[in-house]
């Protein structure tokens, strides 16, 4: 089979950093389906993998976590998906990626796909709905509701780097499924229409000082901070615009954080990584199948949208070092698309 890997971690302009190669096409077993690869999305984690994990002497590493394609063979084990079925998944950070033409994938982080969209548009969601999802209802504990049940509460979200892969889910997913208010960062006036167009209530400019910003805006106290990127350059924002109790949910890897700024009134830390219950193989791993099969029902009944805001052709290595390097640039919009061998 096709795939795309590499050997070394390698700077994305080198040649060698992604290889077009052909691999040995894996059976399914147990709880395992072997999926025949339609479209993929590419995240940032892509690139911090291919940057700082080697593979061994030897070996190639595929990598790719957000899929959409069609069940080709079951494992013994298998319940939720027949042959035929079209799915879509992010995968398991301990196994071969999504960039080949089959994959292995645990059925219980799947789920079947969105039947109203492409599957390229359906691949860019399954990673950022994970993490959106999780870092909102699990980690910060906002409370979900129905779609229309338009009942406001006293929550004041704010979502830093809110025009990025994971913002542009969240900011849907707390505007459709919370009462909250929902303030997002934006600093360009593409990222600025992004985000208002996804349901942001409020949009503020994360590259000047966020305090008098919101406090402008005379809404109250921010209660839960979704913090996406830079954690650490906003963290003492953070602890002045948050209300006592209030909680701050991460996803990206600060140097050092100084925790014992959060003490004097109470705020909690969580971090979010969408991969613990795949890496783990914890006893609620069928989570991410429920919410996958919860957002799926949700897009096709119109609610929520998909985030596709690139599509880069097939899938080859020279459209995924393109990929990378619009990730890498850090001026990415939404997702990056690929489809096809």
């Amino acid at each position: 089979m096709k795939a795309v890997a590499y050997t070394q971690s390698l700077a994305i302009s080198n040649s060698q950093s992604l290889q077009d190669i052909v691999l040995e096409q894996p059976s399914a077993a147990g709880h395992d389906i072997l999926v025949k690869v339609n479209a993929i999305a590419v995240n940032p984690v892509d690139c911090k993998i291919r940057n700082n994990v080697a593979p061994a002497e030897g070996e190639h590493r595929v990598l790719g976590w957000d899929a959409v394609g069609e069940v080709v063979a079951i494992g013994e084990a298998v319940s939720y998906f027949n042959v035929g079925d079209k799915v879509y998944y992010a995968g398991d950070l301990n196994r071969q990626g999504c960039n080949a033409q089959f994959q292995l994938v645990d059925e219980r982080i799947a789920a079947k796909k969105p039947t109203s969209l492409s599957d390229s548009e359906a691949a860019a969601l399954p990673l950022t709905t994970i993490t959106a999802w999780e870092l909102l209802f699990e980690r910060l504990a906002i409370k979900q509701q129905q779609p229309d049940a338009k009942e406001q509460s006293n929550d004041v979200i704010l979502i830093v780097g809110a025009a990025g892969g994971v913002g542009s889910i969240l900011v849907q997913l707390a505007s459709v499924l919370t009462g909250a208010t929902v303030i997002a960062t934006a600093s360009r006036e593409s990222s600025v229409s992004w985000v208002k167009k996804l349901g942001a209530d409020y949009v503020v400019d994360h590259t000047k000082p966020l305090v008098e910003q919101i406090e402008q805006l005379a809404i109250g106290q921010v209660t839960h901070v979704a913090s996406l990127t830079h954690t650490d350059s906003y963290l003492d924002s953070y602890v002045e615009l948050l209300a006592p109790m209030g909680k701050i949910a991460l996803i990206d890897d600060p140097q050092s954080i100084e925790i014992k700024k959060l003490k004097p009134k109470s705020i909690s830390l969580h971090w979010e990584f969408m991969f613990t219950r795949s890496m783990f193989n914890t006893t609620d791993i069928g989570e991410q199948h429920r919410l996958l099969t919860n957002a799926a029902e949700l897009i096709d009944q119109g609610y929520l949208h998909t985030t596709v805001a690139k599509h880069l052709g097939v899938i080859n290595a020279e459209n995924l070092k393109a990929a990378h390097a619009l990730l890498e640039s850090g001026k990415s919009i939404g997702k990056i698309v690929l489809e096809g061998f």
